[in-house]
């Protein structure tokens, strides 16, 4: 198959779970970047589920104020270094977040939305908003990976702004992120159908 045919298949095919489409912007952003398709899968099922947990947190605390647009935006580029650091769709690396950053900086996305390629993976440091561990968490849940750690930050960012009790809170987090692992298998396996370009 034609790379631009997988690139597209991978954009808007239908999937088991669903997957919503990304944003134009984005999607625009990969195809002028030629992008990996498996990388463009990955970015659609991350996505997705960050998609699920902005409407979790609106209804559940709509007096929570979360940048929507840039959690979804984080998550639907949050990889995006992996253009230039191609061998890291298939084996571990950090180099692409900084070059992520960069590169959405260099096509003119201010540092608000550009931050995301470089904080994914480094939630703990200081000023990370509740915005960065939303697109921390997509990236790992989407998969059913779960780490308290982190589930633990967007917690505390709750009864903190909430005046809630943690238990609560926390028992409310897990039974979400519960339902949406349970269509891990379907993300992984939509992911998969698009092999990983050869390492060099």
């Amino acid at each position: 198959m034609p790379l631009s045919d997988a690139l597209s298949r991978a954009l808007h095919a239908p999937a088991d779970p669903p997957l919503r489409a990304l944003p134009s912007p984005v999607v625009d952003l990969l195809r002028s970047l030629d992008a990996p398709p498996r990388l463009a899968a990955h970015l659609r099922a991350v996505h997705d589920v960050a998609v699920q947990l902005v409407d979790w947190l609106e209804h559940r605390h709509p007096r929570i104020v979360v940048d929507r647009a840039a959690v979804l935006f984080g998550a639907a580029t949050h990889d995006i270094g992996k253009t230039v650091h191609t061998a890291e769709l298939s084996g571990p690396g950090s180099a692409h977040e900084e070059a992520g950053s960069a590169l959405l900086s260099d096509l003119g996305f201010g540092p608000d939305l550009a931050r995301f390629a470089g904080t994914h993976a480094s939630w703990t440091a200081p000023g990370t908003t509740l915005e960065d561990l939303l697109v921390s968490t997509a990236d790992k849940v989407w998969k059913n990976k779960r780490l308290p750690d982190l589930e633990d930050l967007v917690i505390a960012h709750l009864v903190q702004a909430t005046g809630g009790q943690h238990w609560e809170e926390y028992l409310a987090f897990d039974d979400l992120l519960t339902r949406i692992g349970d269509g891990a298998d379907g993300r992984l396996a939509f992911q998969a159908s698009f092999p990983a370009p050869s390492r060099p």
